[in-house]
């Protein structure tokens, strides 16, 4: 059943851009904004060339600390970012770096939600028992954030059919969901395998299971 549009947005506006290179040399334009509806302070990052046909290759990527920067193998999203930053540097488009630590829920809260799985919990259960949503990420501010960049119509980097759904209930068209890799390791399997089972996420891991 096709996403039903909500109200709209209020609108947001571009605050600064700034541009800075990154550790490979390739540069970003940073874009603050003003006026995103939790307040939070979202980035987006302008990479690449212009794309041929104007539909740019677009990222959300929701923080996290553990895995973005000290590489924690317990999840995929260190290399995720990685891969987005190499590919739209490549294609044309934005990353849109999202202040959502731990699925929104926060890092505190996400490291508790690490020691129950260490007892055995998946990662959905374990947010359940702290009472906290399973997956709390909110993508409305994503969508403030394109308008504002004069984008409303994308190439979505991900496999994660819940954020095409909530960028369309928000007038964003998302033309193509484009898969990202599989970065699995001997520390993330099980982690990957609950995305796939309870969130919907299309990651083929059986062939590769550890």
């Amino acid at each position: 059943m096709p996403a039903q549009p909500h109200p709209p947005l209020p609108p947001a506006l571009v605050r600064r851009k700034v541009t800075v290179p990154l550790a490979d040399g390739t540069p970003a334009l940073f874009h603050s904004f003003d006026g995103l509806v939790d307040g939070r302070e979202h980035l987006a990052l302008g990479l690449g060339p212009q794309p041929a046909d104007g539909i740019p290759l677009v990222r959300l990527h929701s923080e996290c600390l553990t895995g973005d920067v000290f590489g924690s193998q317990r999840c995929d999203c260190g290399p995720q970012l990685e891969e987005a930053l190499q590919r739209i540097g490549t294609a044309g488009g934005y990353v849109l770096y999202l202040r959502q630590e731990g699925r929104g829920i926060g890092l505190y809260a996400k490291l508790d939600a690490y020691a129950l799985q260490d007892r055995g919990l998946d990662t959905y259960a374990a947010n359940r028992h702290l009472h906290q949503p399973e997956d709390a990420r909110d993508y409305r501010c994503a969508a403030q954030m394109l308008v504002a960049l004069g984008v409303t119509r994308i190439r979505l980097l991900s496999n994660n059919p819940d954020k095409a759904e909530q960028l369309a209930q928000h007038g964003i068209e998302v033309i193509e969901r484009v898969p990202t890799g599989v970065f699995l390791t001997a520390h993330n399997h099980a982690y990957l395998s609950a995305k796939v089972r309870f969130g919907s996420h299309d990651l083929d891991i059986d062939d590769t299971a550890p």
